[in-house]
């Protein structure tokens, strides 16, 4: 796990309504996500899995967001980025492998779907489509049923900033402020649709600024800042279950890796750019703001960095010893029988 110190701090405010075991399962999860994300990566190189799409520089973001809803009660919506999302909701890390290899135990769909497309009835994550966005209207008819209903469970849902230009979008914050959902919409940008800038996928300079002609909150948050995101996220929750609708939460990210690994950023990428990516990485900031706080020292830190290893290590040896689906099952769920 390959981090780099930076002197950025952390909303400190932020950590008074966040107790130190919190904070240390937010750390954990977040360490997780980047221990699985990188044995994914050499397992793709290897020929093992096909395709990795990366959560590396948004483990705040989508750790302190999730820690904020209710497990159990809350849906929760990812985009293919969401690795530190579905961990921090409760999927494990024997779940994770068994879908990165196809395997025929992947909870996620019994290894018909690509890699990273994650979706767990019990814990309330649903799956999402390869088609880029179609999470975002499910979340509003989510959020539309509960309000029916007279729940007061919350939708949660995630995105790239690149995924604003699809009418998915538009259409789920349109009907989200019509009928005041509860529904949280999180745009993680990282400033890339792929390849394409953000200054060439849109005329403005922050997507929260579009939250306003839908009737909806638009909040910006740093989401390398895992308290702040954690804090915003409440305040959106809060507002949602007392039926005063969504938040178009924007979380502004660092993208530490390529789109996937069929991309290659440094033919777009300035090269001062990807070097300086790696000051600004969220799991450094934290573990700075622990250590400052007297929260983690050598000792944890060693203890957790071990335990974490031994199980990615046990999950990449569970999924490899797993077996492959029945090529008999493959038309299963596909069509009536």
């Amino acid at each position: 796990m390959t981090t780099t110190a930076n002197s950025q701090p952390l909303a400190v405010s932020a950590a008074q309504s966040i107790d130190t075991p919190t904070m240390l399962e937010m750390y954990h999860v977040m360490l997780l996500a980047r221990a699985l994300d990188e044995r994914m990566w050499l397992l793709n190189r290897a020929g093992k899995t096909p395709f990795v799409i990366s959560c590396q520089g948004h483990e705040a973001a989508q750790v302190g967001a999730v820690f904020a809803l209710q497990r159990g009660k809350d849906f929760l919506l990812p985009y293919y980025r969401g690795l530190a999302a579905v961990l921090a909701m409760g999927m494990t890390s024997r779940e994770v492998m068994l879908a990165s290899l196809a395997r025929a135990n992947d909870p996620n769909s019994g290894g018909r779907q690509m890699p990273a497309h994650y979706s767990k009835r019990d814990l309330k994550i649903v799956t999402q489509s390869s088609v880029v966005g179609t999470q975002i209207p499910h979340a509003a008819g989510i959020g539309l049923a509960e309000k029916i209903k007279g729940g007061d469970a919350v939708a949660w849902t995630s995105f790239g900033e690149g995924t604003t230009s699809q009418g998915d979008f538009h259409e789920a914050l349109n009907l989200a402020g019509v009928h005041k959902l509860p529904v949280i919409f999180q745009c993680e940008n990282n400033d890339y649709a792929i390849s394409v800038p953000m200054n060439q996928q849109m005329a403005i300079d922050s997507v929260a600024d579009r939250a306003s002609a839908y009737g909806i909150r638009g909040v910006k948050v740093d989401g390398t800042d895992v308290l702040s995101t954690y804090v915003a996220t409440q305040q959106a929750v809060e507002l949602a279950r007392k039926g005063e609708g969504s938040t178009l939460l924007e979380a502004k990210c660092i993208r530490l890796t390529p789109h996937s690994s069929d991309d290659n950023d440094r033919t777009y990428r300035p090269a001062d750019e990807l070097k300086q990516m790696r000051q600004h990485d969220p799991i450094a900031r934290f573990q700075t703001f622990l250590r400052s706080e007297g929260i983690l020292n050598d000792a944890n830190e060693k203890e957790l960095t071990e335990r974490i290893t031994a199980e990615v290590n046990d999950a990449t040896t569970f999924a490899e010893q797993s077996p492959l689906p029945d090529p008999d099952t493959l038309l299963d769920h596909v069509y009536a029988e």
